[in-house]
C-alpha cells in the first residue's frame, strides 16, 4: 500500500476559499486606502495595509496548497505535503513584517501628529468594511477547520482580529468627531500589536508542527484502540508518526503479542493491522515490531508481576512493555517510559535496572530507557 493524497477535493477546496479571500481583501484594502488618504487617517490607512498583507497571505496559501498536490518523485517520494507548513510559516512572517511596520508608522505619528478628515461617507463604508471582514472571518476560519489547513485557519484567526482593528478604527473617527480628540496614532500602536501578536503565536505553533511536534492524543489512542481490538495483541506501544501534509501520517508501532505465534500468524497479523489503521485513521504503518508476552509459565508471570511492582514504586515512571524473559541464557528485557519531568531520566532508569539486577542476580537485566511519543 503507498502513501497517497487520500482527499483530492481538498486543495481545490482551499483554492476556492483563498480566492474568496483575495477579491474580498483587494476590494477591502482598495476602500481602505482611498478613505484613509481623504481623512488623512493613519489608522484606516494601516488596516489598508494590513489587508494588503492578507492578500499576500492568500496567495500564498494558494501556492502552498498547489504545490503539496504535486505527485511524489524520485527526490521527495513521501510527496509534498509539507509545503502547506511552510506556507503557514511565511503566512505568520509577512503579518509580523506587518505589525511591526504599522508599530513603527504609529510612533512616527505620535511624535509628528495630523488632523484627520472624517466624511460621512468615509464612516459608512468604514461600516460595510467591517461587516464584509466579520463574514470573511467566519468563512475561512470555519472552512479552515473542516479542511484541517493551517494556513486557512490562521488566516481566518487574522481576519477576526482586522474586524476588532477597523472597528476601533470607527471608534476613533467617532471620537475625534465628539471630542475634537485624535487618537489616531495611539489606535495605530494598539492595532500594530494586536498584528504582531497574531503573527508571533502562528509563526510558534507553525514552527512547532515543522520541529516535530507531539501527535495529538485523540489520533494516537484512536490508533492503538484500533491495534488493541485485534484479539490477537495485548498492547500497542511506540507509536510514532511522522507528518507528511495534513490528513497524511507515515509510522510504526510495537505490539505484544503471544509468544507462541509463528513467522506466518504475525505476517498475516501486521498486514491486517496496517490495513485497518490506514482504512480508519488513513495513517500508514510501515514497520509493525513485535514484542512477545509469555502468558502461561508460572515462574516468568511471577518475575513480571515482581519486577512490574519495583518499577512502578518510582516516581515519575508512566509505563513499561516489552517485557520478556529468556533462560537460555538467562535474560530480562523490558522498556520503561519515564516522563520528561524527571531531574534526570538517564539516571532513574539505571538505578532501577540495578534493583532488578539486586532482585535476580542470576539474569542479565536489558533495561532500556524508552521514549514518550505519544499517549
Amino acid at each position: 500500500m503507498s502513501l497517497k493524497n487520500t482527499l483530492p477535493d481538498r486543495d481545490k477546496k482551499i483554492v476556492r476559499v483563498s480566492e474568496v479571500g483575495i477579491a474580498v481583501n483587494v476590494g477591502l484594502a482598495a476602500s481602505k486606502a482611498i478613505i484613509g488618504f481623504v481623512t488623512n487617517s493613519i489608522a484606516i490607512t494601516l488596516d489598508a495595509v494590513n489587508n494588503l498583507s492578507d492578500v499576500l497571505s492568500s496567495c500564498i496559501t494558494i501556492f502552498g496548497a498547489k504545490y503539496a498536490q504535486k505527485a511524489p518523485d524520485r527526490e521527495h517520494p513521501l510527496g509534498h505535503g509539507r509545503a502547506e507548513q511552510l506556507s503557514a510559516l511565511l503566512i505568520s512572517i509577512i503579518i509580523l513584517y506587518a505589525g511591526l511596520t504599522a508599530l513603527i508608522e504609529s510612533v512616527k505619528k505620535i511624535i509628528f501628529p495630523e488632523i484627520p478628515k472624517y466624511t460621512a461617507l468615509s464612516i459608512a463604508l468604514l461600516f460595510i468594511a467591517v461587516f464584509a471582514k466579520i463574514l470573511l472571518a467566519l468563512f475561512t476560519e470555519r472552512a479552515g477547520k473542516k479542511l484541517n489547513s493551517e494556513a486557512l485557519i490562521g488566516s481566518g484567526k487574522d481576519a477576526v482580529s482586522d474586524v476588532l482593528i477597523s472597528a476601533s478604527t470607527i471608534v476613533a473617527a467617532f471620537i475625534f468627531i465628539a471630542f475634537k480628540i485624535s487618537t489616531e496614532a495611539y489606535l495605530g500602536i494598539i492595532i500594530a500589536c494586536i498584528i504582531i501578536k497574531s503573527g508571533i503565536e502562528m509563526l510558534s505553533k507553525t514552527l512547532s508542527q515543522i520541529l516535530g511536534a507531539r501527535i495529538s492524543p485523540e489520533l494516537s489512542r484512536n490508533v492503538k484502540r484500533t491495534l488493541t481490538e485485534n484479539p490477537l495483541v495485548y498492547g500497542a506501544y511506540d507509536l510514532m508518526l511522522h507528518n507528511y501534509g495534513p490528513d497524511k501520517y507515515l509510522g510504526s508501532v510495537h505490539i505484544e503479542v503471544e509468544e507462541s505465534l509463528n513467522a506466518d500468524e504475525i505476517d498475516d497479523l501486521s498486514r491486517e493491522l496496517t490495513r485497518r489503521v490506514y482504512s480508519e485513521h488513513g495513517v500508514m504503518l510501515e514497520a509493525i515490531g513485535i514484542y512477545a508476552v509469555n502468558t502461561s509459565d508460572p515462574q516468568t508471570l511471577e518475575m513480571h508481576k515482581k519486577i512490574m511492582a519495583k518499577i512502578h514504586s518510582h516516581d515519575y515512571v508512566l509505563q513499561t512493555h516489552g517485557f520478556h524473559v529468556d533462560f537460555n541464557p538467562n535474560v530480562i528485557y523490558a522498556d520503561v517510559i519515564i516522563d520528561f519531568s524527571a531531574p534526570d531520566r538517564a539516571a532513574l532508569c539505571e538505578e532501577i535496572q540495578q534493583e532488578i539486577q539486586q532482585l535476580y542476580p542470576d539474569f542479565e537485566v536489558n533495561m532500556i530507557l524508552d521514549t514518550d511519543v505519544s499517549d
